[in-house]
């Protein structure tokens, strides 16, 4: 039987972040909403990636809720480094920006945050985030975890 907190199916986010011309998108799936008014959302982000030094570096991001049809990019974006690649020249799908935010076009929606204060939680940041703005794009199931198992893309 798996641990209890792999057993809930959760939703797979991905985070736009920028600062000047750098950019990068990531996986992340330690994301939950924790007020209704104002609306915040708390998200962990892993230590020491570069995910991380862009947000330390521009608060404001992108969060976007992933679609069932975009499970192929949990590799890109989930297993491979910002350090090491340029994860969004690599990617093969659609992007968009909204103001100086790229965004996956074929995503459910996306949610413009901008992180508020930071908690260091072990080895993630648990960053608490204002929503500013946000967008439906598309009305296809999102992708969660669940649907990662049985593709065997995660095991837990």
């Amino acid at each position: 039987m798996q641990r209890p907190w792999n057993r809930p199916s959760l939703p797979v986010y991905s985070l736009s972040t920028c600062s000047g011309e750098n950019r990068n998108m990531n996986i992340c799936t330690y994301v939950t909403s924790i007020s209704m008014q104002p609306k915040r959302y708390i998200i962990g982000v892993y230590k020491q990636t570069y995910t991380l030094k862009l947000l330390q570096e521009q608060p404001e991001f992108l969060l976007q809720l992933l679609s069932e049809k975009q499970y192929r990019l949990v590799q890109l974006l989930g297993k491979t480094s910002g350090y090491q690649h340029n994860k969004i020249i690599k990617l093969k799908e659609p992007i968009a920006y909204f103001q100086y935010h790229a965004y996956l076009e074929h995503a459910a929606a996306f949610i413009l945050c901008r992180a508020k204060e930071w908690t260091d939680a072990g080895d993630h940041y648990a960053i608490l985030c204002d929503v500013i703005t946000y967008r439906n794009l598309n009305p296809d199931p999102i992708l969660t975890t669940d649907f990662l198992r049985k593709k065997k893309i995660i095991r837990a």
